[in-house]
C-alpha cells in the first residue's frame, strides 16, 4: 500500500517537473518576486529593530530566525500544498470531482499530489539563507539537538499546515466559493513572520493564545526558531508534535464528512 502510494507521489512529481520545464522563464520570475517579498517582510524588523536591541526577549538575529521558517513554509504552501488544493475547489465548484473519487485510490492524497509547482523552492532556498544569516549575525551556529529538533518541528509545521489547507477548502463542499477563506488564511499567516511573544500586550494576551491553540502559527515558526536557538521547552516540543497529529486527525474527519455533501455535475 505504501509503495503504491509512492508511486503515485513520483509520477505527480514528475509529470509537475516536466510541465515547469515548459517554463523556465518562471525561476526567474519567481526568484526574483520572492526577493522582493523578502526585503519587504524584513522591513517591518528594520524598522522594530532600529529603534530598540530586543522585543519581547528577541533579537534582531533571532527574529530574523523566525522569518527565515516563515518563509520557507511559505515556498512549501505556495509550491507543493496550495497549488493541488486550489484545484480542489474548482472541481468541486464545475462538479467535476467525479473524476477523482472514483478512481481506486484515496481522494484526499489524490488531490493533494496533483500539482506542484518546483519553481516555488526558491522559497525555500531563501528560508536557508535567512538562517545563515541569522546565525552569523548571532555569532554562533545551531548545536546538533537544536538542529535535530528543528528538522522534527518543520515536519510538525508542515503537517499543521496542510490540515489547516484541508479544512479551508473543505468548506467549499458547502460554500461555493471559498476564496475569501483562502485570502483570509493567507493573511493570517503573515502574522506567522513574528516570534508569538510580540503578540502578549495584544487584547490580554488572548491573541497569543489563539495563534498557539486555534491557528496555531506559533507552532510553525516560532517553535522551531526557539529549536534552533536551544530554548525550547521539551513541554512545547511534545505540545507540537501532538498538536499537529490531532490537527491532522480532525481535517480527515472533516473530508471524509464533506466528501458526503458533494454534488456531481451529473446529479
Amino acid at each position: 500500500m505504501v509503495r503504491r502510494y509512492l508511486r503515485l507521489l513520483t509520477v505527480q512529481l514528475k509529470a509537475s517537473g516536466l510541465q515547469a520545464l515548459q517554463y523556465r522563464a518562471d525561476f526567474f520570475t519567481d526568484g526574483f518576486t520572492s526577493l522582493c517579498w523578502v526585503f519587504t517582510a524584513l522591513a517591518p524588523l528594520f524598522v522594530v529593530y532600529g529603534r530598540q536591541p530586543e522585543v519581547e526577549g528577541w533579537s534582531f538575529g533571532e527574529a530574523l530566525l523566525v522569518v527565515g521558517w516563515f518563509t520557507l513554509l511559505q515556498g512549501i504552501l505556495e509550491g507543493a500544498i496550495n497549488p493541488s488544493l486550489t484545484g480542489v475547489v474548482e472541481h468541486i465548484r464545475k462538479g467535476t470531482l467525479d473524476f477523482v473519487l472514483l478512481k481506486p485510490a484515496d481522494a484526499q492524497f489524490l488531490v493533494s499530489t496533483q500539482r506542484f509547482l518546483p519553481w516555488r523552492a526558491f522559497n525555500v532556498l531563501t528560508g536557508l539563507g535567512l538562517f545563515i544569516y541569522a546565525f552569523m549575525l548571532l555569532g554562533r551556529g545551531p548545536s546538533p539537538l537544536g538542529l535535530l529538533t528543528s528538522l522534527l518541528l518543520l515536519g510538525t509545521s508542515t503537517v499543521l499546515l496542510y490540515s489547516l489547507w484541508i479544512l479551508t477548502v473543505s468548506a467549499a463542499f458547502f460554500v461555493v466559493r471559498v476564496d475569501n477563506l483562502t485570502y483570509l488564511f493567507t493573511s493570517i499567516f503573515d502574522f506567522a513572520r513574528w516570534p508569538s511573544s510580540v503578540f502578549k500586550g495584544v487584547a490580554k494576551g488572548a491573541l497569543t493564545l489563539v495563534f498557539t491553540y486555534v491557528i496555531p502559527l506559533a507552532l510553525m515558526t516560532t517553535f522551531p526558531a526557539e529549536a534552533m536557538l536551544g530554548r525550547l521547552p521539551v513541554v512545547s516540543l511534545v505540545g507540537a508534535v501532538v498538536g499537529s497529529a490531532v490537527f491532522a486527525w480532525v481535517a480527515r474527519r472533516v473530508w471524509i464528512r464533506s466528501i458526503g455533501h458533494y454534488t456531481s455535475a451529473s446529479s
